[in-house]
């Protein structure tokens, strides 16, 4: 399994905007593509404005086909262009791979 952790530096003001978009739409679509999430979270310090979520895949290939197929799913672009209209809802993505520790399976 490769977990793939997103951490989101989003704009001010733009927060329940980007979580609303998450719980009202891209989870379903994420899981129409075989991308299941695991959770997610919002810093606790509320003043560094950052949502982190952790997606499942089987593997790297599986992640990069799903991703695209995701990428380019109309109901996603619909989405993105209707939430985004009055510009991105946060400033850059960090993404890390990680896999699990073998002592901890």
């Amino acid at each position: 399994m490769l977990y793939e952790l997103r951490i989101y530096d989003v704009k001010p003001g733009r927060m329940q905007t980007i979580l609303n978009r998450f719980r009202d739409g891209t989870i379903s679509i994420f899981a129409k593509h075989d991308m299941k999430v695991t959770n997610f979270w919002v810093d606790a310090d509320e003043s560094k404005n950052r949502l982190y979520y952790v997606l499942e895949h089987l593997d790297a290939a599986s992640r990069e086909r799903n991703f695209q197929a995701f990428l380019e799913d109309p109901e996603w672009l619909e989405l993105k262009d209707r939430t985004e209209q009055n510009g991105l809802l946060y400033e850059k993505v960090e993404v890390v791979y990680m896999k699990k520790a073998s002592f901890f399976e």
